[in-house]
C-alpha cells in the first residue's frame, strides 16, 4: 500500500482503496504494511519526551493539526467497544457497525446505537477536549489555524468548542435516510418512541425486536424512508469531501499531534506517519506506544499518559 499525501484527488482516491479486512489491521500485520510502504521507512531514532523542545515547536507553528482518537473519548467515560471487555450485549462493535447488520437486523443495530446516543447524555469534554479547543482560540488570535480531524463520532470535540473540525468516521447525532438520501442532525431523546427504555447492554437483555415501520423514520414530505445512524460502518468508504479536505490539511501542517489513537484503524492510520515522512513533527500523546510510534523519528515526540493530563500541559498558552 504505497501512500502518499497528495491534493489530486485521482491519486488519494487510488491510493485509499483499502480492503474491508483493513479496517482493524493487527500490530504484526500494520507493521508488515509499513515496510512494504516505499514511502514510510521504519527507524531506529526514538521520539523525544521533551515538553520543553515539542513547546518551542509549538510557539513556531502557524498550522497544526490534532489527530484524535477512542483514547481521548474514553477518559470521558465514553464506552469504546475495544480489547477485553468491550462488549454491548453479547455484541462486539464489528459485529454490529456492518451494512449487513443494519440490512438482516436494523432494530438490533437501532438499539447499539440508541445506547450510545442516550449514553452521550451524562458525558462531557474531558480536560484533553478543552485545551484543543482553548489551542484553537488563542491560536486563531495570533492568525494561526488549528484543524481536529477526528474519528471519534461523540460530539465531545465540538461540545469543548472546537470549530475547525473534521470528522472521519461520521456523527452519532446525525441521521441518513435510505430512501432519499437526506442527512441531518437529530439530537431527539428517544430518537423514536418504540426505542423508549431499549438498548440495554448487559448480555442477558433480550432485543426489542421493533417492526421495521416503528424505527426512526425520515420526517422529509412525502419520503419516510427508514434512517440509519450517518456514521461509516467497517466496510464503508470514507466520506471523499471529508477525506480530502483532511489530506489538504495534513499536506499543508507544520506540525502535527496524535491524540489517544491507537493507530491501527485504516486509513488514519497512516496519516501521522506519512506527515513525520515529510519532516514536519510529530507528537503522539498516549498511554502506551502504537504502531505510529516507530514512525516519528528524531523529529518527533511521544508523551505518555492520560491525554486529560499531557494535553494541558502541552497545549497551554505562551
Amino acid at each position: 500500500l504505497a501512500i502518499t499525501l497528495n491534493k489530486s484527488k485521482k491519486k488519494i482516491k487510488h491510493y485509499f482503496q483499502v480492503p474491508k479486512c483493513a479496517t482493524n489491521i493487527s500490530w504484526k500485520n500494520t507493521s508488515a504494511l509499513f515496510k512494504r510502504s516505499p514511502s514510510i521507512k521504519m527507524t531506529n531514532n526514538r521520539p523525544s519526551s521533551d515538553m520543553a523542545a515539542f513547546r518551542e515547536k509549538l510557539k513556531e507553528s502557524k498550522h497544526l493539526v490534532v489527530l484524535t482518537g477512542a483514547g481521548v473519548s474514553a477518559e470521558s467515560g465514553v464506552p469504546t467497544f475495544r480489547g477485553a471487555g468491550g462488549y454491548w450485549r453479547t455484541y462486539q462493535a464489528m459485529d454490529l457497525a456492518t451494512p449487513e447488520a443494519f440490512h438482516s437486523n436494523p432494530s438490533l443495530v437501532w438499539e447499539f446505537y440508541h445506547y450510545r446516543r442516550e449514553v452521550m447524555g451524562s458525558k462531557n469534554p474531558n480536560p484533553a477536549h478543552q485545551a484543543i479547543a482553548q489551542c484553537e482560540q488563542w491560536m486563531k488570535k495570533e492568525n494561526k489555524r488549528v484543524v481536529v480531524i477526528t474519528q471519534n463520532i461523540d460530539e465531545l470535540h465540538t461540545r469543548a468548542g472546537t470549530q475547525n473540525l473534521l470528522e472521519l468516521h461520521g456523527n452519532l447525532f446525525k441521521t441518513r435516510c435510505l430512501k432519499c438520501g437526506n442527512i441531518e442532525v437529530n439530537r431527539d431523546s428517544p430518537i423514536c418512541e418504540a426505542l423508549r427504555g431499549k438498548g440495554a447492554p448487559e448480555p442477558d437483555s433480550k432485543g426489542a425486536n421493533i417492526p421495521r415501520e416503528n424505527l426512526p423514520r425520515c420526517k422529509k414530505p412525502g419520503c419516510g424512508g427508514l434512517l440509519r445512524p450517518h456514521v461509516i460502518w467497517f466496510g464503508e468508504s470514507l466520506e471523499e469531501r471529508v477525506l480530502d479536505a483532511a489530506f489538504q490539511e495534513l499536506d499543508d501542517c507544520d506540525l502535527c499531534l496524535v491524540v489517544g489513537t491507537s493507530s491501527i484503524v485504516y486509513p488514519a492510520a497512516m496519516f501521522a506517519p506519512q506527515v513525520a515522512a515529510r519532516g514536519v513533527p510529530v507528537a503522539e500523546f498516549n498511554l502506551e506506544t502504537t504502531p505510529a510510534t516507530q514512525q516519528l523519528g528524531g523529529h518527533g515526540f511521544f508523551f505518555s499518559g492520560p491525554c486529560g493530563s499531557t494535553i494541558p500541559e502541552a497545549l497551554k498558552p505562551f
